[in-house]
């Protein structure tokens, strides 16, 4: 594991060594290979351009090293924004591609940090990322003393600096000052059976359905298709069709479209489908009101 971890390092060393070396573009040439891309799809045009703005994606992914993050992971991320940026870049807006591919890495990173920052997810609107980047960063302008929580005056700082609810606030605080907890940890002071060690997975409520539940829901499930059955079962062959096809297919069948299958107008066809509900609801009535054959089983 040592090894795979020092050889790791290496590779994202001369990486970055690498990329830091690459000449920077001129304005002209820039344009030039952008446009050879966006018009002709030019290969070795993007792979000039990209590699000319790596250093960009090491820059920026240096930044939020402090989310614990690996730094490997972090460029690779960045280098999807850069990608993304090359994808979209268009040549003759006048602006310079370092400028636009900036907002596409620095978005990328935000959101792989995110996704893994911690096994619940922290944020997905705009106002929650906008907190969870800067309220360290507030933090230290507030110069708390170093409380491990805001007091109401620094949180309605944060609030109204970020304009974003006082209740944001406080959620995303209690958020980040959380940190996940393994659910195979030990429960402090907790002990079951014969001396065993309590672990908070222990505790959590299992929502699916006990075993006698579902039998008796698989039972009554079988009871009432067979109501069902038996209900249709009253009905004329021209009933049953009109049902079939109005009810009880997953794209019912319009009047007028019955209307013209069967050769009759679409107020016959309505008139047909009352009877038929009414003798089915009156069938299914005299089913609940007899012994199910199934309840001495």
């Amino acid at each position: 594991m040592a090894v795979a971890a020092q050889s790791s390092y290496g590779s994202d060393r001369k990486f970055i060594r690498t990329a830091m070396k690459a000449p920077l573009l001129e304005a002209d040439h820039e344009l030039d290979l952008a446009r050879a891309w966006h018009d002709h799809k030019d290969e070795r045009a993007l792979h000039e351009l990209t590699s000319a703005y790596m250093r960009l994606v090491i820059a920026m992914a240096a930044r939020f090293k402090v989310y614990g993050l690996p730094m490997g992971d972090l460029v690779q991320e960045g280098n999807v924004g850069l990608m993304q940026a090359a994808q979209r870049f268009d040549p003759e807006r006048g602006v310079r591609f370092s400028t636009y591919a900036s907002w596409w890495i620095r978005s990328s990173i935000q959101d792989y940090i995110l996704r893994n920052w911690s096994i619940v997810r922290t944020g997905t609107t705009a106002a929650q990322k906008s907190l969870f980047f800067n309220l360290r960063r507030l933090r230290a302008l507030i110069n708390d003393g170093g409380s491990a929580t805001l007091g109401p005056e620094g949180r309605t700082f944060v609030a109204t600096q970020l304009r974003v609810p006082m209740r944001d606030v406080e959620a995303m605080e209690s958020r980040l000052a959380a940190g996940d907890r393994s659910l195979n940890a030990a429960v402090p002071g907790a002990t079951e059976g014969e001396g065993g060690t309590m672990e908070w997975q222990d505790l959590l409520a299992d929502d699916r359905p006990q075993p006698d539940d579902e039998a008796m829901e698989a039972h009554d499930a079988d009871v009432r298709r067979r109501w069902l059955a038996r209900a249709l079962d009253t009905l004329t062959e021209r009933e049953h069709f009109i049902i079939q096809q109005r009810r009880l297919s997953e794209e019912g069948k319009t009047l007028e479209a019955l209307g013209a299958e069967l050769g009759i107008s679409k107020e016959r066809v309505r008139q047909v489908e009352h009877h038929a509900l009414n003798k089915l609801r009156a069938a299914l009535l005299k089913e609940t009101d007899e012994p199910d054959e199934f309840v001495s089983d």
